[in-house]
């Protein structure tokens, strides 16, 4: 089996060429990090979380996470009962 190869790229050519495309992605990036830095100083306040049996104090922003990370864990579990759910009802035999 042969491998199909990229053709060579002289390096001095691509380093004087304009890449807008990078330029636009690493200003996205920076503008993600600087929201996400602004988002954690804005949300350090201590706050107290009341479960049935205990309370404890947490970052809010930790909070937020905790139910962020918590919704997307319950998004994919859900999708997953789903799909299977789909799959089983088109595999079994009709009568």
């Amino acid at each position: 089996m042969r491998f199909l190869r990229r053709p060579r790229i002289d390096t001095d050519e691509v380093a004087d060429r304009w890449q807008p495309r990078l330029y636009v992605r690493l200003i996205l990036l920076g503008m993600l990090l600087a929201y996400a830095i602004a988002f954690v100083l804005e949300n350090r306040k201590q706050v107290s979380v009341h479960f049935v049996f205990a309370t404890a104090r947490v970052s809010l922003v930790w909070l937020i996470l905790l139910a962020v990370g918590i919704g997307l864990l319950g998004g994919i579990l859900a999708a997953q009962l789903e799909r299977r759910r789909r799959r089983r009802s088109h595999e079994a035999p009709e009568h």
